[in-house]
């Protein structure tokens, strides 16, 4: 016997919708996460507001004063990101105006700060103030639980004038200027030890050319270690270097490397300030083209023939020095790159800073007292 085949489609299961649940999943689930990410990023950026706060309360109870003018904070979704439409620091000797400043940090990356800020920047210490202006500053700040990894600051055409140092604003201008900082490996945490490096490329001063006998521009380098550098803070400055001087801050001189068209001197050596709040120590010097600056500044003072012959006898003492070397032998140095970047400098008497006096070798230099800092 046959089944009918319409008696069979009449008995046989309706079939069941297929579910769609599936096909929104994916949907749902994002909704959820950009839901909750942009409640935790709303969060931090609140605390951040708090603790900048906190900051600046602490700051004004201190006698530092911060002004953040039109404060925002953006950067949704991934980063914190304060805006100020001028920031400005006022204290008891002095403070500054800053133009436009954005200081961010990435939410995954919050211990990496960047900095943007334009110009004019004016600031003023005591007596003394000076205005400059760039074409870009960057700053950056690698922290850590401790302390911070590294610090850097990069500037691109700065130039300004400084007031109050002399009868006539002096003023400068670079091309580009660096400057770096990291914690010393083994010595940070002993001896608040920070290793910073500073390279300024083609630098006019035109109140020292006339000394040098050079309208060439310079270029700069240091390398540096300042001891006690975590006793700094932000405080007025005769107060941070009262406080550094008594926790026996000092600046070791790794390298300082000036070279001003054929005039090049290099030092090495130790600096600090003494009970009288004047610099001081002792620095090994190096120079070429020593003997034309020497016959510039006596030519000044004994006419311009005297002025080349004692420069002359200058160089040719030097001279003398430099083929005995230290032992009497030939004056090799220590090693090849060494060498390479100390090539034509003769070594001068060591340059020592003593009881406000400046002294080369056994010789005090006649008509120069060394300023008390603070």
């Amino acid at each position: 016997m046959v089944a009918d085949p319409e008696l069979r489609t009449e008995h046989a299961a309706p079939a069941k919708p297929r579910s769609r649940i599936g096909l929104f999943l994916p949907f749902g689930l994002l909704l959820g996460l950009v839901i909750l990410w942009s409640i935790g990023w709303y969060v931090i950026r609140d605390r951040a507001a708090r603790e900048m706060d906190g900051w600046i309360a602490r700051e004004a109870a201190a006698g530092r004063t911060w002004t953040c003018a039109d404060r925002s904070i953006t950067g949704y979704p991934f980063r914190i990101e304060l805006c100020c439409a001028s920031l400005k620091l006022a204290r008891s000797d002095g403070g500054f105006t800053l133009g436009p400043v954005t200081a961010l940090v990435q939410i995954y990356q919050p211990r990496h700060g960047l900095l943007m800020a334009q110009g004019p920047f004016h600031v003023d210490q005591g007596d003394l103030s000076a205005d400059v202006t760039w074409k870009s500053l960057e700053g950056s700040f690698h922290g850590a639980s401790n302390g911070f990894v590294r610090a850097s600051l990069v500037v691109d055409e700065p130039k300004g004038s400084v007031r109050g140092a002399g009868p006539d604003p002096i003023e400068f201008a670079t091309q580009h200027l660096e400057l770096h900082a990291r914690p010393t490996p083994g010595r940070f945490e002993s001896d608040g030890a920070v290793d910073v490096s500073l390279r300024a490329a083609q630098v006019l001063l035109p109140l020292i050319d006339p000394l040098v006998g050079s309208a060439a521009p310079a270029d700069l380098s240091l390398d540096a270690t300042v001891n006690r550098a975590t006793v700094l803070r932000t405080g007025p400055v005769p107060q941070e270097l009262e406080a550094w001087r008594r926790a026996d801050g000092s600046l070791d001189l790794t390298l300082l490397s000036l070279a001003k068209g054929d005039r090049r001197l290099q030092a090495r050596g130790t600096l600090d300030i003494d009970d009288a709040h004047r610099p001081a120590g002792q620095l090994e010097l190096r120079a070429a083209g020593l003997e034309a600056v020497v016959g510039q500044i006596m030519g000044q003072r004994m006419g311009s023939e005297k002025g080349a012959l004692i420069g002359n006898l200058v160089g040719q003492f030097l001279g003398g020095m430099r083929r005995k070397g230290p032992e009497g032998g030939p004056d090799a140095p220590a090693d090849g790159a060494r060498g390479a970047a100390e090539a034509g400098l003769k070594p001068l008497p060591p340059l020592r800073l003593a009881d406000g006096r400046l002294m080369l070798g056994p010789f005090p230099i006649p008509n120069v007292q060394l300023p008390v800092l603070y």
